[in-house]
């Protein structure tokens, strides 16, 4: 059993990582489930505008339904709120809140529901983000300008809600503060009897069919299907993970059970002698392998179960953004994991099973000979490695071309395989050329080659799990860094300026560009101007910016190339009003002055943009009306933006635009997914190092004699060791190497595969992420290195006589 351990490791890895995946999910859509299904209770009926809007008049007619018990249409009043210590109020959606004793009402934490216009009720977690306590006053404003007092009268239970929850106030407030509110939907409960079925087609009758009448029940099924796509999404993600998991596993367990059954093949050609059958040998190994995959899978299984429940209570325990969820499980989780960790064991075990019957039981008992790379078998499988890797090449050409994923995908796999078919003559030809410069530095080197390379196949087959893990990796940074850098042209072409600070009816105070640049992660700031002038019966307003200072505030080269005296840049509505096209000339005036400019395309910026030095000869006293900022792309864009906001207090309105907020919102994605990426391949990396040790601790075993005599022959126990560390070394690296141009290629064809055909011009942006690769290539190293360690000590304390004795 000691020789399956690591056979046993892997598949609880590989297993656990499924188990957790399918826990996670199940988990998040039970808790999604839950949560919606709470803010639905004792709805019979939901009414939902699909393409009409809901009027005061369909309300009326569904409460006059005789089927029909309560009605509460879900109006939003959207307003802008002073809350304490900030310098401009925010936004906040305010909910009509109607009594109902059939249809559930929000939760409090603390204080009470408001009862009177001047009441309202918070979000707990908005009332703590800005230390607003019960009993407070709070100063309301609409678009209308229109504002009102109101009383903090209760805290909102929002700890299950999605994003900030909404503040809550009566139906009578809600109007008075939007008269003409939008409704977002009706809940209906039914008269007691009343099938809901038979109420939704009621309540269908009397309204427009662009406005949809639900069951409670389906209109939940509805917003869990809207919730869970992600979901479902991100399972398949994880799914697709786990078993790359398990494929590597089986690599490990098979290379495992070919050198076990090696190693007792004295022991089953004696068998074979006494009257044991191949049908026997075979049920013999298989039966092993049962017993290993059942105990290593359920122990998987526990594994991932308890990971799972260790991060869910993590997620409640420190605020990530997500709602609270418990724990799970479901037959799927628990027995899918058992059920395919086993059959992978079985099916990893089949091949070295039927290896073990095909030797004659005379024959069996003189050592086996690896086969070799030249006989009919490895022609065979280097030929098909050949046109697999042809044929994959060709499909991942023609999908980077073409802009097809699916196309792409296949070629990768098909390529891959390709990769892993060659291995046997490819692995041990990289480990002789990298192997050749430490082979010169003495004995134990020189031996550490010619062991890695003496057996091509197992050497292949080590070499193979790693190889997965590290191109899974290296294609992931690939891929992550050249969308992103794809997508950071296509933001600078869209959005070139971070932020757009701007005032219209009020003087930017002295000193301001100071003010904005002590904001922490704003990095640039370039003063604007602006001025109203007319061409062509036409009154427009012209920014003027600064020629020398533009480029440190717009991303685009382009533009900032373009942006030169006698150029105006200018969008497209601007060239429809003027009738005219890019390249044309246009005469603006202001006052008395004139200016004839050449108009040139310049998309992301204001309307109309010249020159400081231009708009300085229409409007040579143009104050200060705003700013263009910079920001460093490692800080919190959200942060930024809110403080930016809260900037220039002696300013009663400030506008606050750009790029900068889906930059940090895309950044942030993209952080996400290396990091997720990275954490669910290091698994199948482990596994895969797992398996380099179990080689390595086998193949001691199989070479205790040789060992010995080389010990006998003077080799030191530090040089034995050294020999064996060289040896993990040296598969490592190659692992790594290999993996990494393959990553290379599979992420650059990818990203052509998956952006080509997303971005304006068509332009993909390639990118290599050395940093992340160099990191790859060492911790594959060094991993390679720690699995040589107990090997090594296995080896180092044989005696060399006791071992030469030994049969």
């Amino acid at each position: 059993m000691g020789r399956l351990v690591a056979a046993c490791l892997a598949i609880v890895l590989g297993v656990g990582f499924g188990s957790l995946a399918l826990t996670a999910h199940s988990s998040a859509s039970h808790g999604i489930d839950a949560t919606i299904g709470a803010q639905y209770k004792g709805v019979d009926a939901y009414v939902y505008p699909d393409r009409e809007s809901i009027t005061p008049a369909m309300v009326t007619k569904v409460k006059a339904l005789p089927q029909v018990a309560e009605v509460v249409p879900s109006a939003t009043a959207y307003m802008e709120t002073s809350f304490p210590g900030l310098v401009r109020s925010v936004s906040l959606p305010i909910d009509a809140l109607q009594p109902s004793t059939q249809i559930a009402s929000p939760g409090t934490t603390a204080g009470k529901l408001p009862t009177a216009t001047n009441e309202i009720a918070l979000p707990n977690k908005l009332a703590a983000k800005h230390n607003v306590t019960l009993g407070q006053s709070l100063r309301i404003t609409s678009y209308e300008k229109k504002s009102w007092t109101v009383k903090v009268v209760g805290l909102i239970d929002d700890k299950s809600a999605f994003g900030q929850g909404a503040a809550v106030a009566t139906q009578a407030a809600v109007k008075a503060f939007e008269p003409d509110g939008y409704i977002q939907g009706i809940k209906i409960a039914g008269k007691p009897g009343t099938d809901p079925q038979v109420l939704a087609d009621a309540v269908q009758t009397v309204l427009p069919s662009g406005v949809q009448a639900f069951t409670g029940k389906a209109w939940i099924e509805h917003e869990v299907k809207n919730y869970t796509n992600g979901i479902d999404v991100l399972g398949g993600v994880f799914g697709m993970f786990a078993v790359i998991a398990l494929f590597v596993a089986c690599l490990v367990i098979s290379n495992t059970f070919t050198i076990v059954i090696a190693q007792r093949t004295r022991e089953m050609a004696l068998l074979r002698c006494v009257g044991a059958s191949k049908r026997q040998v075979f049920s013999s190994v298989l039966a092993e392998a049962t017993v290993v995959g059942v105990i290593a899978s359920a122990i998987g299984v526990v594994f991932g179960v308890a990971l799972s429940a260790l991060a869910l209570a993590l997620s409640r325990e420190f605020d990530w953004g997500i709602p609270p969820v418990s724990l799970h499980l479901d037959l799927l989780s628990i027995f899918v994991p058992l059920l395919l960790g086993t059959i992978a064991t079985i099916a990893a075990a089949v091949v070295p099973a039927r290896r073990a019957t095909k030797v004659a039981p005379l024959a069996a008992l003189r050592p086996d000979v690896a086969p070799a790379a030249a006989s009919k078998r490895g022609v065979f499988r280097l030929t098909l490695g050949f046109l697999l890797l042809a044929g994959g090449g060709a499909l991942l050409g023609l999908a980077a071309t073409d802009h097809n994923v699916l196309i792409g995908v296949a070629g990768g796999v098909i390529s891959f395989l390709g990769v892993l078919a060659v291995g046997t003559l490819l692995v041990p030809a990289l480990i002789r050329v990298l192997g050749a410069l430490p082979a010169r530095t003495g004995v134990p080197s020189r031996i550490a080659v010619a062991n890695a390379v003496r057996n091509p196949k197992r050497t292949a087959a080590t070499t193979a799990a790693l190889l997965i893990g590290v191109t899974l990796i290296s294609l992931t940074c690939v891929g992550i860094a050249s969308v992103r850098k794809t997508f950071d042209v296509s933001m600078d072409g869209q959005y070139p300026v971070d932020l757009m600070v701007m005032t219209y009816n009020e003087k930017m105070p002295a000193g301001a560009d100071q003010q904005l640049k002590a904001i922490k992660g704003i990095t640039q700031v370039s003063p604007i101007h602006k001025v109203r002038v007319k061409s062509k019966g036409e009154e427009y307003s012209v920014t003027g910016i600064d020629q020398a200072t533009a480029g440190s505030v717009i991303h685009s080269p382009a533009l900032v190339e373009k942006l030169k005296p006698g150029t105006a840049l200018v969008d497209y509505s601007t060239l429809e009003r003027l009738g005219l096209k890019a390249g044309s000339k246009v005469t603006i005036v202001s006052g008395k002055n004139k200016l004839t400019v050449t108009l040139q395309l310049g998309l992301g910026l204001d309307p109309f943009n010249l020159t400081s030095t231009d708009l300085a000869k229409l409007a040579p006293t143009a104050p200060i009306s705003g700013y263009w900022l910079a920001s460093d792309p490692k800080a919190d864009g959200s942060k930024v933006i809110e403080d930016v906001n809260q900037s220039l207090p002696s300013l009663k309105e400030l506008e606050v635009s750009g790029g900068l907020a889906k930059r940090s919102a895309y950044t942030q994605i993209f952080d996400v997914l290396l990091a997720v990426g990275i954490g669910l391949l290091g698994v199948s990396v482990l596994i895969a190092l797992v398996g380099v040790g179990n080689t390595l601790s086998l193949s001691v075993l199989e070479r205790t004699r040789e060992n010995a005599l080389l010990r006998a022959m003077g080799l030191t126990r530090r040089q034995l060791r050294s020999m064996l560390a060289i040896e993990s070394l040296l598969m490592a690296l190659v692992a790594a190497g290999l993996g990494i141009a393959l990553g290379l290629v599979y992420g650059w064809t990818g990203t052509s595969a998956l952006m080509g055909g997303q971005t304006i011009d068509g332009n993909v942006e390639y990118a290599v992420p050395v940093g992340l690769l160099v990191a790859i290539a060492t911790i594959a190293a060094v991993a390679g290195l720690l699995a040589s360690v107990l090997p090594a000590r296995r080896a180092a304390k044989v005696a060399p006589a006791g071992a030469l004795a030994t049969e």
